[in-house]
């Protein structure tokens, strides 16, 4: 009987140990798979803010690339504010979020050449915040 327990002991002993290395291990995998997933997603925004920059040289050709640009940049920007939780990620999607805003306005309001420089600021360092 004493010998049946040990080795049902052991056993338990065995499956925790074995877990508490399982687990993290898990957990340190989903991060690296959101750092991924939000390394993708920004580059496929900077491909969008390259978009913008030549609809914007463009615009007398066809005004409306530079709203579709405007738009997959927010497009993408939602997929990653539902993707992570980290602070500095969040920041750096409000801050293009908002540079986003302000060139549709700009454009709305006739300018012929906004600034797109914060635009490209905030979608570089939204890059740089999501490498691993």
């Amino acid at each position: 009987m004493a010998a049946r327990r040990r080795r049902i002991t052991t056993a338990v002993v065995a499956a925790v140990a074995g877990m508490a290395f399982t687990v993290p291990a898990l957990v340190g995998c989903d991060a690296v798979g959101k750092a991924m997933d939000c390394l993708h997603t920004a580059d496929s925004i900077a491909d969008s803010v390259t978009d913008l920059q030549q609809a914007v040289e463009n615009a007398s050709d066809d005004p409306t690339q530079a709203d579709d640009a405007l738009d997959a940049i927010e497009k993408n920007l939602a997929k990653i504010g539902d993707r992570t939780g980290d602070g500095d990620v969040d920041k750096a999607v409000d801050d293009l979020r908002k540079a986003v805003g302000n060139v549709r306005t700009a454009i709305r309001d006739g300018d012929g050449a906004p600034d797109l420089s914060p635009v490209t600021d905030a979608a570089g360092e939204l890059t740089k915040v999501c490498t691993p």
